[in-house]
Parts: structure tokens; C-alpha cells; sequence
């Protein structure tokens, strides 16, 4: 009977440590074996900032006027901005030996608005010296010498004192510029004798002109 009871005693004794060994985790040498982490699943609300494109249509206004020219006329090179006018003059080698852009005798005509500028570029193309010169006239046509028809108002390829014989040769060009109230003036060669013979034409400076031309008549 006690033997029975011993043997009992023993068999609970065992039991207890082998629960106790299997709820504990097992120790191999430094290595503690671990369970596996949990599988945690993070949902994130990610919000995407949308795009819109927006076309957008730029409009330019731009506004051209018109300017009707007399019959025949042609523009001439302006700056409107600075109110000047450029005039291009050449005593042609192609025409007879007094003309200005092949023209002579009061047959070109420069119209331009009043109280502009005008720079000239006298080009000489002609065996014989020329110059180029602006005069408020007082007579109808030029004579030999036209600073006593007028007053001189411009120079280029001379003076006021030595355009009666001094000028540019030929392929030379000379420039000059002025401003011109309203009025009716001549451009013509001072070289002696050169304006008589032909080498002479018009500017017309008014303010019902707002587009500079020319007219040959």
C-alpha cells in the first residue's frame, strides 16, 4: 500500500515538470528560439492631388491702319515714333547729268507731315561733283545761283558758304538733316548753274499729310 502511494506521488511529480519544460521557451546554448511575428496588415488612405489643365487662349489685338496714297504715290522709309523721314537721292549716272533719282526739273516731289525731320542721303553716281541742298524759295524756278531764291535750310556734301562750287564725287555720299514747319520748299543741286539746269524738285511739308511719299509728276 505505502508502495502504491510512492509510486503516485512520483508519476504527479513528472507530470508537473513536463508541463512546466513544454510552456517554457527552449534555451540552445545563446540561441533563444522565437515565434514568428504577427502579419499586421497597414492600410493607408493615400489621397492624389488631381490635375486639372485649363487651356487658355490668348488674344492679340493688333490694329493696322490703312493710309490711301494718291494715285502714282509711293511711301517713303519713316520712323513715326521719332517723327522722322528718311529720303534716298541719287544723281543718277542712267539720266541726263542734272537730275535727282533720274528726275529733273521740279518733277519729283517729297510730301511729308509737318514740323518732322528729314535726314538725307545724297549719293553722287555722276561723272561731275553735286550737292544736295533745301531752300525755303522765294521764286518760282531756280537761276544760277539758288541762295539768292531762298534761304538755305540744308547742306550735304557742302556748306552753306562754298555750295556754289564745292560737292561730292562721284560714288561718295553725304547726309544731312533738318526740320520742316509747314511749307513748300525746293531740293536742289547749288553747284552753279546745276539747279538751272534741271537739277531741282519739290518737298511739300503740311499737316494734312501723315504718311510720308513721294509723287513724280
Amino acid at each position: 500500500m505505502v508502495v502504491a502511494i510512492v509510486i503516485a506521488i512520483i508519476l504527479v511529480a513528472v507530470a508537473g515538470y513536463y508541463i512546466a519544460v513544454r510552456s517554457t521557451p527552449i534555451n540552445v546554448g545563446n540561441v533563444t528560439e522565437t515565434l514568428p511575428p504577427q502579419n499586421v496588415t497597414v492600410t493607408s488612405n493615400v489621397t492624389t492631388p488631381s490635375t486639372t489643365s485649363i487651356n487658355t487662349t490668348k488674344t492679340s489685338t493688333t490694329t493696322s491702319t490703312n493710309t490711301s496714297l494718291p494715285s502714282g504715290a509711293e511711301p517713303l522709309p519713316y520712323n513715326s515714333a521719332n517723327k522722322t523721314v528718311f529720303l534716298y537721292v541719287v544723281a543718277s549716272s542712267s539720266g541726263q547729268p542734272f537730275n535727282f533719282n533720274g528726275t529733273s526739273n521740279g518733277q519729283l516731289h517729297f510730301y511729308i507731315p509737318a514740323g518732322w525731320t528729314v535726314i538725307v542721303h545724297f549719293t553722287n553716281q555722276e561723272g561731275l561733283e553735286h550737292n544736295f541742298l533745301i531752300i525755303q524759295n522765294t521764286t518760282a524756278t531756280p537761276g544760277d545761283d539758288v541762295g539768292q531764291d531762298g534761304t538755305i535750310l540744308l547742306a550735304a556734301g557742302t556748306t552753306t558758304s562754298n555750295y556754289l562750287n564745292q560737292g561730292i564725287s562721284s560714288g561718295q555720299t553725304a547726309s544731312a538733316s533738318t526740320t520742316l514747319p509747314a511749307g513748300i520748299y525746293w531740293f536742289a543741286c547749288g553747284i552753279s548753274g546745276h539747279a538751272a539746269a534741271g537739277m531741282w524738285g519739290v518737298i511739300v511739308s503740311s499737316s494734312s499729310v501723315t504718311t510720308p511719299y513721294y509723287l513724280i509728276s
